[in-house]
C-alpha cells in the first residue's frame, strides 16, 4: 500500500512540478512584457507577478531540496544544510501565501459593495491595505524565524551534549514536528484572513443581488457578473487553499503513523500543488493571461500542423 501511494505522490509531484513552473512561468512572462511595452503596471498585475516569481522560488527550492538529501544524504542532514533549507524554503512558502492572500484582499476591496464607512474607507485606499497587509507578514515572518532559529540553536546543543558533538536523526525529526506545527499556526492567519474575504464577497453578493430584484433590475447586470467571476475565482483557490492546510493539520497528527519518506512526499505534494493549480485558476480567471494562453496554445498548434500563423 505505502509503495502505491509512493508512487502516486511522485507522480503528482513531477506533474505539479512542470505545470507550475509553466503556469507561473507564463504569468511573470506576460506581465513583465506588457510592462515593457506599456511602461506601467496595474497594482494587480504586480501581485500576481510576485506571486508567480515566488512560486517559481518554491518549487524550485522543493526540487533542489530532493536532490541533495538524495545525491548527498550526508550533507542534507548537516546542522548548516538543514537550517538553511527549512530557512529557504519557509520564506518562499511565507511570500507565495501571503501575496495570495493580498490578491484575494485586493479583489474583494475593488469588488464587494457596502455601505459601511470603515469598508469604503479601505476600498478607496486599496494599495495601501496591500501594502499593509504585505507589512504584517514580514513581521509575523521575523517572528516566526527566530522562533524557529531558537529552538533549532536549543535542539543542535542538546544533541551536541548528549551525543558527542554529532547530529542525529532523532533531533531532525523533533524540529521538524515543531516546524510543521509553527508552520500551520502561521499559516492559518493568512487562510482565515482569505476564508473571511471569501464570506464577505458572497455577502455582498446577495445584498446586491437582493437589491437588484427590488428594484426590479436584472441579475446580470455588471457588478453581479463581477461578483460571480470573483467567486468562482475565490472558491478555487480557497479550495486548493485548504487542501494545502488540511495536509498541514494531517502531518502533525500522522507524524507517528507515517513512514519519514511519505511524510516527506506528502508535504512536497501539497505545497506543489498548490502553488501549480492555482496558477491556473489565475490564468483562467484573468481575461488578458487568458487570452494570451489560448494565443500561445493556438500559435502552438499551428507550429504543430506546419501552418504559418496568422498575426492577431
Amino acid at each position: 500500500m505505502s509503495n502505491v501511494v509512493q508512487s502516486t505522490l511522485t507522480v503528482i509531484l513531477r506533474v505539479g512540478f512542470v505545470l507550475g513552473n509553466l503556469g507561473n512561468g507564463f504569468i511573470a512572462l506576460v506581465n513583465c512584457m506588457d510592462w515593457v511595452k506599456r511602461r506601467k503596471m496595474s497594482s494587480v498585475d504586480q501581485i500576481l507577478t510576485a506571486l508567480a516569481i515566488s512560486r517559481l522560488g518554491v518549487l524550485w527550492i522543493v526540487l533542489l531540496d530532493c536532490w541533495v538529501s538524495v545525491t548527498f544524504p550526508e550533507n542534507w542532514i548537516s546542522e548548516k544544510m538543514l537550517r538553511l533549507t527549512y530557512f529557504i524554503r519557509h520564506v518562499s512558502t511565507h511570500f507565495s501565501i501571503w501575496f495570495a492572500t493580498s490578491l484575494s484582499i485586493y479583489y474583494f476591496l475593488k469588488i464587494a459593495n457596502f455601505s459601511n464607512s470603515n469598508f469604503l474607507y479601505l476600498k478607496f485606499r486599496v494599495k495601501k491595505v496591500v501594502s499593509v497587509t504585505l507589512l504584517v507578514s514580514l513581521v509575523l515572518l521575523f517572528f516566526k524565524i527566530v522562533l524557529l532559529s531558537t529552538h533549532f540553536g536549543f535542539t543542535i546543543d542538546t544533541c551536541k551534549t548528549n551525543m558527542s558533538h554529532s547530529f542525529n536523526l532523532t533531533q531532525v525529526v523533533q524540529f521538524s514536528k515543531l516546524y510543521l506545527f509553527t508552520n500551520t499556526v502561521f499559516t492559518s492567519i493568512p487562510f482565515l484572513v482569505s476564508l473571511i474575504t471569501f464570506l464577505l464577497l458572497i455577502i455582498s453578493l446577495w445584498k446586491h443581488h437582493k437589491k437588484m430584484q427590488q428594484s426590479g433590475i436584472g441579475s446580470r447586470d455588471a457588478s453581479t457578473m463581477a461578483h460571480i467571476k470573483a467567486l468562482k475565482m475565490a472558491i478555487a483557490s480557497l479550495l486548493l487553499y485548504t487542501i494545502f492546510f488540511v495536509f498541514l493539520l494531517l502531518k502533525i497528527w500522522s507524524f507517528k503513523f507515517l513512514e519519514q519518506n511519505l511524510l516527506i512526499l506528502f508535504s512536497l505534494a501539497s505545497g506543489i500543488s498548490f502553488a501549480s493549480g492555482h496558477s491556473c485558476v489565475l490564468i483562467l480567471g484573468n481575461s488578458r493571461l487568458r487570452r494570451a494562453s489560448l494565443l500561445l496554445l493556438w500559435r502552438l498548434r499551428c507550429r504543430c500542423k506546419g501552418v504559418r500563423p496568422l498575426s492577431p
